[in-house]
């Protein structure tokens, strides 16, 4: 598929969209979390859970999406997981009881996993090297717009309706990413797929045991960790701590998002310029500092415009190290793309689940733990680099 073209730009635009589940499905119920709170009365920890849910549900998701698209092609698991994507979140609507709530996130989950696994293994069946990098790069500036929009969508819709509208809309979402997927086309053909199930699920060992598809495994994971103790805690510290309205939360949290979406345009600018190897280096060592620095700002209960600047800081690289590690990772693959996208996936989501409601469990201010995992997040994904990823590219 040639660049620059209508069909590449329009099939980025729509593999952005569907890869966004997790910050559509996450992101836009931030500001609700205090109001969601106080209406079933529940633990913060509870409260957390019903996010962790979800990204359980994404997690184990992909390890399934990505066999099964390898082998019946990508159109289809697409069509299927978009349809109980919106059937769920209009179940969340409708629901009165917390448990069912909780079951029905893990159901939105597994079924946002098929936007998340076959978005990246579409971009590696259309394109190769660069190209790729610069595919995947475009994916995370579209995949970006989702931080931005999401919790700003969430916090209006709260000046109208309760939390449950926020899922009445992502019901709508879920349907009309269904409408697309039953008119896109196959990007798989029969001749390339996977010889059944049994070959598909076979790759999985194989990938385990590939020392350099495990590191950028592993080293998305910490990342992820650190950057969903944020994604839990960030509505408690700017509302409970500081005082922020959830609509001024929204704009707080869609600003981090911008910086998201601006860092994903290094890659594409830099791509066939500067190794992917150095981009990824780069984006690990300067959120290590500056979370170092934000956790000392917490500390001494600095003011909110010192805050605010350090966590982007924190943030932003996510882009950076994103499209490279997906990019440097996924280069080696070729008809286990959907396998391969889906243990990456499991990894970055399955970790970042576990550490949520722990980073809701220390203390009464969420914002030393949240400072502190991310810190962990990024040092240990440092160490990971280290020793599994940059001695295979000397």
């Amino acid at each position: 598929m040639a660049r620059n073209t209508k069909g590449w730009f329009l099939l980025s635009c729509f593999l952005g969209i569907i890869s966004a589940m997790p910050p559509l499905a996450t992101d836009m119920y931030l500001p609700a979390l205090p109001v969601f709170q106080s209406d079933f009365d529940i633990s913060t920890s509870m409260v957390q859970l019903t996010i962790t849910m979800t990204l359980a549900g994404m997690a184990i998701g992909q390890v399934f999406v990505g066999p099964i698209s390898d082998m019946a092609g990508r159109r289809i698991p697409l069509l299927i997981g978009m349809a109980v994507f919106g059937i769920a979140s209009l179940g969340c609507y409708l629901v009165e009881n917390i448990y069912v709530f909780l079951l029905l996130r893990l159901i939105q989950g597994l079924a946002g996993s098929c936007g998340i696994v076959i978005s990246k293994a579409i971009a590696r069946d259309v394109s190769r090297g660069a190209e790729l990098t610069k595919f995947f790069a475009m994916l995370m500036m579209i995949n970006g717009l989702a931080p931005i929009l999401a919790p700003v969508i969430g916090g209006q819709i709260l000046n109208f309706t309760s939390w449950r509208g926020i899922f009445l809309v992502l019901a709508g979402i879920g349907i009309v990413m269904m409408c697309f997927a039953l008119y896109s086309q196959e990007t798989l053909p029969k001749g390339r797929r996977l010889n059944g199930i049994g070959e598909s699920l076979g790759t999985i060992p194989k990938l385990l045991q590939d020392k350099y598809f495990m590191g950028h495994c592993m080293l998305q994971s910490l990342v992820s960790a650190g950057f969903f103790s944020y994604i839990g805690c960030s509505s408690f510290v700017f509302q409970d701590i500081y005082q922020v309205t959830p609509q001024e939360f929204s704009f707080i949290f869609g600003g981090i998002g911008l910086g998201l979406m601006i860092s994903g345009t290094i890659p594409a600018k830099t791509a066939g310029k500067i190794k992917d190897i150095k981009l990824l280096k780069v984006s690990l060592i300067v959120p290590i500092i500056s979370s170092v620095v934000l956790f000392a700002l917490f500390y001494v209960k600095a003011s909110l415009m010192l805050v605010i600047p350090l966590l982007l800081i924190t943030i932003m690289p996510l882009s950076v190290m994103g499209a490279s590690s997906f990019s440097m990772a996924m280069s080696r693959q070729g008809r286990q793309a959907g396998t391969a996208s889906a243990l990456l996936g499991f990894f970055s989501m399955i970790l970042g689940g576990i550490t949520m409601p722990l980073a809701g469990m220390i203390g009464n201010d969420p914002s030393l733990p949240m400072a502190a995992f991310l810190f962990c997040g990024w040092a240990s994904a440092f160490v990971v680099f280290k020793i599994f990823v940059e001695p295979e590219h000397k």
